[in-house]
């Protein structure tokens, strides 16, 4: 039980407001902490994801992520998804050790949030051309560098809503 609460205390202290994660990172900044952020659906969270998670985490100090909310992965993704409500979502992206602090939001992009928070780097997949990541022109004119980081070939919430789809 008392795993269990402190996991919970855990998920609930890196889940914060917009507003709570620029307060937390000023603070940071002025430590020296290298922050960085990425974003993503993270609809059905698979070790594609953690992975990119963890390597996003091993180019700095601390790890933001930024998670659409239901509203936005509609636009992106379809009217059939997310499967998984932000909430969940959001507290499962919370739960993995990689993630320092996790937000909702829910514009259509990040960049709000990139301009906001000015990340000392920015990370996404490199399914991305470095060229047309949200926030990476902004985030380069400011100082910091964007990065992509390699996927795991094959796994996507996609492939696995399909696969699952084909067995179902």
């Amino acid at each position: 039980m008392r795993a269990r609460r402190r996991i919970q205390r855990s998920i609930k202290n890196k889940t914060k407001s917009f507003k709570a994660i620029l307060n937390i990172i000023a603070g940071l900044k002025k430590q020296g902490k290298r922050v960085v952020f990425t974003n993503g659906c993270f609809d059905l969270l698979h070790y594609g994801h953690v992975k990119y998670l963890e390597d996003a985490k091993r180019k700095g100090d601390i790890l933001i992520v930024g998670v659409n909310s239901d509203s936005s992965v509609r636009i992106i993704k379809g009217n059939n998804r997310p499967i998984t409500k932000e909430g969940n979502r959001l507290r499962v992206i919370a739960a993995l050790e990689s993630v320092d602090f996790a937000l909702i939001f829910k514009e259509d992009t990040p960049l709000n949030i990139i301009k906001k928070i000015r990340p000392d780097i920015l990370i996404k997949g490199a399914d991305w051309d470095k060229s047309q990541i949200v926030g990476g022109r902004f985030v380069r004119e400011s100082g910091g560098k964007v990065l992509t980081v390699n996927l795991i070939k094959g796994l996507s919430t996609t492939n696995l809503i399909n696969k699952i789809a084909k067995t179902g």
